[in-house]
């Protein structure tokens, strides 16, 4: 394929030259002369490994270039990559005003091409980007977006240092567009490379550079109030975090990397309170972890403002325990929902199998007693008749008698706490706690976030 790269910098330059090794044409347009010519010498226009063998090699067999002119780019290609930076602001904000230059140059020259055009983001940007490039693009050409042109998100994964390795050995390749054509000739651009190849919404794709790189951070955050803590107590930290890691079930896995509801249960409150006291009394700094039972109480609070949203309804909780199977009520968030809707003089039903009072002992006990000491008046035991009588459904546990019984509730607010079943995603009823609020908003009011959002 006929491709420009517009931006000759650190993922610019590793593109075009990877890029033209794969057996593709490769233009660069850049507005620094300097770097112009660098690539029209056969140099790379970044120091990285293995980057200046690539480029000589490609420029010696013809198929580098640069320019500083986009029209004589654009006319020469069919797929334009924009690579150029996006600096922030110091509000934090993204500067994006070359993404937005370059998109005015592409349009203009793109004006009067007869030839389809796609137009690929490779830089990092926000979700919504592209669409606002594309009406850039639509204004500076006249032609309509997925007629005359199209935009796809391509978002890159390269590390400083191994980017060229990267490259060529992606964990995986991402495709975000609403054109399946376009994200589909783009995605040929990668069809030699190992990795899966995900073609995915516009927003999703924009989305997942940040995700990626603060978890990264996150990592490495963490790992380093771990082993503050463990140098404090004169443990050898990269030996617990070597362990740490060999665990691939539950550690390095995909496991709990679920939006959904808040932790409970025993163990998971009770260990990261011990963990926080030990570092609390060694004179160490945890800001993470002390941040962790934070965002656990923002999500019963988020839970409980969802819930309010429907004011004198009459409530039906499926499931009451901290999780499907058992009948653990301890640090249950479904339980403190339950306790703070009470104390505001909700109506509620409960309905959980699991949950037989007389056998509630011990601290399970105890922690009820303490929480919602009249569960029995609360609880039913028939499903049907919890669902008959309430006008809003939450369902708190993935239990698999819940799911059936839902696919056939078309009256009733269906508010999710677990992403029960994917079925139900579409319904005009359903509400998921952090997976389609959008449809609280659109009945009820636009919150103060969604409002700076757009």
């Amino acid at each position: 394929m006929n491709i420009s790269i517009f931006g000759l910098g650190y993922v610019g330059c590793v593109s075009l030259g990877c890029l033209a090794k794969n057996g593709h044409n490769v233009i660069g347009v850049d507005v620094n002369q300097n770097k112009v010519d660098l690539i029209n010498q056969g140099k790379p226009t970044i120091i990285e490994k293995d980057i200046d063998v690539i480029i000589a090699e490609q420029f010696q067999r013809g198929v580098i270039s640069a320019t500083t002119k986009a029209a004589e780019a654009i006319t020469k290609t069919e797929i334009s990559i924009i690579a150029v930076g996006t600096p922030s602001t110091p509000q934090g904000h993204l500067n994006l005003k070359y993404i937005f230059k370059v998109a005015e140059d592409i349009g203009k020259a793109i004006k009067n091409k007869n030839d389809f055009h796609i137009v690929v983001l490779r830089s990092t940007v926000l979700p919504g980007t592209c669409d606002k490039v594309a009406t850039i693009l639509e204004m500076a050409s006249g032609k309509k977006r997925n007629e005359g042109f199209a935009v796809v998100d391509n978002p890159e994964f390269l590390r400083e240092g191994s980017a060229v390795q990267d490259y060529y050995n992606p964990p995986l390749t991402l495709i975000g567009s609403d054109n399946k054509k376009a994200a589909e000739r783009v995605a040929d651009l990668y069809r030699e490379l190992p990795g899966e190849i995900i073609v995915t919404d516009l927003k999703i794709a924009e989305l997942m550079k940040y995700v990626n790189n603060t978890f990264h951070a996150l990592k490495i955050s963490f790992a380093n109030e771990v082993g503050n803590v463990c140098s404090a107590l004169d443990i050898d930290s990269h030996q617990v975090m070597d362990i740490f890691c060999k665990d691939k079930q539950l550690n390095i896995s995909n496991y709990y990397f679920k939006p959904g509801f808040a932790y409970g249960g025993s163990c998971l409150p009770k260990d990261l309170k011990g963990f926080q006291t030990l570092a609390h009394d060694h004179y160490v700094k945890t800001p993470i972890v002390d941040s962790i039972g934070l965002t656990n109480e923002n999500q019963i609070e988020r839970a409980i403002e969802m819930i309010q949203r429907f004011p004198n309804k009459k409530l039906g909780f499926l499931g009451l325990s901290f999780k499907a199977g058992t009948d653990d009520l301890r640090n249950s968030p479904a339980v403190r929902v339950v306790e703070a809707l009470l104390g505001k003089g909700a109506a509620i039903s409960i309905y959980d199998k699991n949950i037989n009072l007389t056998m509630l002992t011990g601290t399970n006990k105890d922690y009820i007693d303490a929480r919602i000491p009249h569960l029995s008046k609360l609880l039913v035991t028939d499903l049907n008749e919890l669902v008959s009588s309430s006008e809003v459904l939450i369902v708190n546990t993935n239990e698999v008698e819940f799911v059936k019984l839902l696919r056939n509730v078309t009256d009733k607010t269906i508010i999710d706490f677990v992403r029960i079943d994917d079925t139900l995603l579409e319904r005009e009823n359903y509400i998921g706690i952090n997976w389609s609020i959008e449809k609280l908003n659109k009945e009820n009011y636009v919150s103060n976030e969604d409002t700076v959002l757009k």
